[in-house]
């Protein structure tokens, strides 16, 4: 780079993934499951990818339609990690001077409750987006994005930095930003005891289409999940809207587990979130 920096490291990836389906040919579902890992030895096997998928996809069969209503939401590790992407879009300093967040401005302030604390760490051992430097030749870092809701830093690359006299983060990917490794610092209670806690509501498994909009934070996207009744699991649902907020969404959330995963570099525990509109029929 203009500094003389001049480097190169080596960094091995490999992967597994199945995609499943099942049901007849007007109810089909689908699913999938995956392991990856920076070495082919720390890989799932096969065999605990494939039962994974199978699990995930046959709990789905037979789905049922629900009415509109406003219920608590918990979210699966995956479907955290997925919130954690459309966050990490919000926080990108890419974003930030572009003005096309609705977290501008926010440097400092509270977009969320005490349980949300998020970091993006390249200096985890062994983990898919950990890196000596970033594509720009600044050393990685732990940066702490928000503290017990409160946002900490934006994530920049040295233009994005510049641009919002800050300092880089070690965050670039070119032109633009990546995550190292992002994610939603893990509580303490089990995902068991989250369902069981339930008295009725939704169990987030997966959503389809787009409806993400970074400049205002809104959320609306096609679902599928599982209906919960007095703490147990009653049968699946299908053809629903899931819509929220993201900032309501993270000032609402009323718990957060122990099953923090790092499956991709975009990471979360299974979280409870008070209410969404979950729309049907």
């Amino acid at each position: 780079n203009s500094n003389g920096f001049l480097e190169e490291y080596e960094q091995t990836f490999c992967g597994l993934s199945i995609g499943l389906l099942a049901g007849g040919t007007d109810n089909q579902v689908e699913d999938y499951w995956s392991s990856s890992k920076l070495h082919f030895k720390e890989l799932d096997s096969p065999e605990e990818v494939a039962k994974k998928a199978v699990e995930r996809t046959v709990r789905q069969i037979k789905p049922r339609k629900i009415k509109t209503q406003k219920v608590p939401v918990i979210f699966e590790p995956t479907m955290t990690s997925w919130l954690l992407g459309f966050l990490f879009g919000c926080v990108s300093g890419v974003s930030i001077y572009q003005k096309t967040s609705f977290l501008v401005d926010k440097l400092g302030k509270r977009i969320g409750n005490e349980r949300v604390t998020v970091y993006d760490d390249g200096l985890m051992p062994g983990r898919l987006g950990t890196r000596p430097f970033d594509a720009e030749g600044v050393p990685s870092q732990k940066t702490l994005v928000m503290d017990k809701g409160i946002l900490k830093n934006y994530l920049c690359n040295t233009y994005a930095a510049r641009k919002l006299k800050l300092r880089s983060t070690g965050s670039s990917s070119g032109t633009s930003v990546s995550p190292s490794n992002f994610y939603l610092q893990a509580g303490n209670t089990s995902p068991e005891k989250i369902v069981s806690s339930l008295e009725k509501g939704l169990i987030l498994v997966r959503t389809i289409g787009h409806g993400l909009n970074p400049v205002t934070g809104d959320i609306s996207r096609g679902a599928f999940g599982l209906w919960v009744e007095k703490g147990e699991i009653v049968y699946p649902v299908s053809e629903i809207t899931i819509s929220g907020n993201l900032g309501e969404i993270l000032n609402n959330i009323e718990v957060v587990g122990n099953d923090l995963d790092f499956r991709s570099s975009l990471a979360g525990p299974t979280i409870k979130v008070k209410e969404l509109t979950v729309a049907g029929q």
